[in-house]
């Protein structure tokens, strides 16, 4: 309930024309769009993949996806900025990576 069906589109149809924009650090995605397509309130989610993906041939592979849905402009910055802080450190990038539950990834982000 924190998206709509067009956002997922809206991520999908900018993936295609620019490409994974999104790849925040080695191994850390965030997809997003823009609050107006479709973002009903602001709220993030963690998805860690047991086997990485490409967003494109030569790219490093993804295993970390930071799902992210800002209501509005100013929250959709902050977020951005603070996921990009946090992901400044490469030890907090490898304990991300390295995470075995939910409950670990959450605990990483919320002692970073």
């Amino acid at each position: 309930h924190y998206i709509n069906s067009n956002y997922i589109q809206a991520i999908k149809d900018s993936t295609l024309s620019n490409g994974p924009y999104y790849i925040l650090a080695p191994g850390v995605a965030m997809p997003h769009a823009r609050p107006e397509y479709g973002a009903l309130k602001t709220g993030m989610s963690l998805t860690l993949l047991k086997q990485e993906v490409q967003f494109s041939e030569g790219e490093e592979g993804i295993r970390l996806l930071i799902g992210l849905s800002a209501a509005n402009a100013d929250s959709h910055i902050e977020a951005i900025q603070a996921l990009s802080e946090l992901l400044c450190e490469e030890q907090t990038i490898n304990a991300l990576l390295a995470a075995k539950s939910e409950k670990q990834l959450a605990d990483i982000i919320a002692h970073a």
